[in-house]
C-alpha cells in the first residue's frame, strides 16, 4: 500500500470518529429513573419481598446513572449493597439522612463526580427541608456534574420528585420554574433531568420544562414497553408521569420496564431506561 492511499484512509478513519474515543465511538449513555416506593406496605408488596427483585432488574438494564425517588436511606444501603461497581449520594429531602431521598446511583468504571449538590423547590432553596407553596412534605432535586471516564467531557444530572396532590397544581409549576432557573446559570452544556413529576406530558408542567429539554419519550427514535409509569402494584399503568429530559444528547432510544416475578412487581411504578448519543 503505498503512503498516499494509507493517509487517505487514516484521514476517513479520523472523521469516522473511529481514532477519537469519547466522540463517535463511544457507547450509548444509559439513564433510569425509578420511583422505588416507600417501604411502607405489608404482604406482598414489602420492601423485603421486592427489594430482590428490583437489584435484579437494575442489574439486567445496567444503566451508567439511576435516579431514585421515594428511596429511604435503608432502602439505599440495601441497593448499594447488592449493585457491585455502583456508588451512590444524596440526602434525606428533610436534611441529614431523614425522609425520602432523591439517591442517584451511577457506574463507577465510567462515571466519576466532579461535583454534586442537592437544592429544595420552595422559596428558600438552600434551606435544607424547606416547603412553601402550600405543599405538606419537602420536595428536592439531588443533582451531581459527572466526567466520563474515557474522556467523552461532562454532563449535568437531576433528579427530582414533584408534588402528587390534585391540588399541588401551582406547586409543581413553580418547582418546574425553579429547575429552569437553575439550569439556566449552568453552562449551556449537556444536561439531563429526571424524576417522578406527578403529572401528564399535557401539563403546562411539561411544556415549561421542555421549552429547553427534550422528553426521551417523545423524541427518540425507538420506543418500547407501555408509555404510561405508574400501576400501583397492579402491572396496568394509568399515567405517564416519570420524564427523562435531555439537552446536547441525542435520545437513540427509550423503554419502559415492565419486568415481574408473577404478580410480584418491584415497584408501584415502572422504571423508564433512555440511551443517549454524544
Amino acid at each position: 500500500m503505498n503512503l498516499r492511499r494509507w493517509s487517505s484512509m487514516f484521514a476517513c478513519v479520523l472523521m469516522l470518529g473511529i481514532a477519537r474515543p469519547g466522540v463517535a465511538a463511544e457507547a450509548p449513555l444509559r439513564v433510569m429513573t425509578f420511583n422505588v416506593r416507600v417501604p411502607v406496605d405489608t404482604g406482598m408488596n414489602a420492601w423485603e419481598n421486592r427489594r430482590d427483585l428490583m437489584v435484579k432488574v437494575i442489574k439486567a438494564e445496567h444503566p451508567d446513572v439511576l435516579g431514585t425517588q421515594e428511596l429511604t436511606q435503608e432502602q439505599g444501603e440495601y441497593l448499594a449493597a447488592h449493585l457491585p461497581g455502583y456508588a451512590w449520594f444524596g440526602q434525606g429531602r428533610e436534611g441529614g439522612t431523614k425522609g425520602e431521598h432523591m439517591g442517584v446511583f451511577y457506574r463507577t468504571d465510567r462515571l466519576e463526580v466532579v461535583r454534586s449538590g442537592d437544592f429544595w423547590l420552595s422559596d428558600t432553596p438552600d434551606v435544607p427541608g424547606s416547603r412553601t407553596w402550600g405543599q405538606p412534605f419537602p420536595r428536592m432535586v439531588t443533582w451531581a456534574r459527572f466526567r466520563l471516564r474515557d474522556g467523552g467531557g461532562d454532563f449535568d444530572y437531576l433528579n427530582t420528585h414533584f408534588p402528587y396532590r390534585e391540588q399541588d397544581v401551582r406547586p409543581r409549576m413553580l418547582s418546574a420554574e425553579e429547575i429552569v432557573q437553575w439550569m439556566g446559570k449552568l453552562s449551556g452544556g449537556r444536561a439531563i433531568l429526571a424524576g417522578d413529576f406527578n403529572c401528564a406530558p399535557d401539563t403546562p408542567v411539561h411544556a415549561k420544562l421542555t421549552g429547553d429539554l427534550q422528553d426521551a419519550w417523545t423524541t427518540a427514535s425507538s420506543r418500547s414497553g407501555p408509555e404510561k409509569t405508574f400501576h400501583d402494584f397492579t402491572g396496568n399503568p394509568d399515567q405517564r408521569i416519570d420524564w427523562i429530559l435531555s439537552r446536547g444528547f441525542k435520545p437513540l432510544a427509550v423503554h419502559t420496564i415492565t419486568s415481574h416475578e408473577g404478580a410480584r412487581y418491584p415497584s408501584d411504578h415502572f422504571p423508564v431506561l433512555a440511551e443517549f448519543g454524544w
